[in-house]
């Protein structure tokens, strides 16, 4: 007597195709985690007020690149790490020559070069000279004597007469800052690793049926 055995459907060729389903499972599950990650860290940025050109510093990468596979990992970060990182640790700021930090108010205006302005580019800028006023209580000041634009900028006088000539505040001058902390990264991320497990499956499942 023979007995001859014949499974159908075959097991090797449905355990591939099973291989094959969770690898475009999980490489999917990925992409949506980290596209997700990036959109949220974005929003953050912006809801913070720092700006789209800072949150589009935001970006993603996925790996292997063009290939499904059960190991894909998704990098999320930013070409603005010290920036993005400060606002999102809130660290304690000290001047790097140990003496003080300038502040500019709103008469100092706004940097031609982009970022913070300085007391050597006001000074440039105005043709003004900058003094230097100690206080015991509060920050120390560099004050100029001028007159304020319509737009609370402090500028040079051309008045004769010293008609609406001011003493304006400038720099507040401080030893050290505490940055607020703007942003929460950390919470984003953990709900982007905590979705994974769903989001496999979803798309395993999609797979299957789709």
């Amino acid at each position: 007597m023979k007995l001859k055995l014949d499974i159908a459907p075959d097991i090797v060729a449905m355990m591939a195709a099973e291989v094959a389903a969770g690898e475009r499972a999980v490489s999917a599950a990925i992409r949506e985690a980290g596209g997700g990650l990036k959109s949220a860290w974005r929003g953050q940025i912006t809801g913070a007020g720092l700006g789209q050109r800072l949150a589009n510093t935001i970006r993603a990468e996925q790996f292997p690149k063009g290939k499904p596979s059960l190991s894909a990992a998704a990098l999320v970060w930013s070409k603005a790490p010290v920036i993005v990182g400060a606002h999102d640790t809130g660290p304690l700021i000290r001047s790097k020559n140990g003496f003080w930090l300038a502040i500019p108010t709103p008469a100092a205006g706004k940097s031609t070069r982009g970022g913070r302005m300085t007391p050597g580019e006001w000074e440039r800028r105005t043709g003004l000279r900058l003094r230097f006023i100690y206080r015991r209580r509060g920050p120390s000041l560099l004050v100029a004597e001028g007159r304020l634009n319509t737009k609370g900028r402090a500028v040079a006088s051309r008045s004769k007469t010293g008609r609406g000539l001011v003493t304006a505040p400038i720099f507040l001058l401080v030893p050290q800052v505490k940055l607020p902390k703007r942003l929460d990264l950390a919470r984003d991320a953990e709900r982007a690793h905590d979705s994974l497990p769903g989001l496999i499956v979803a798309n395993w499942v999609e797979g299957r049926t789709g």
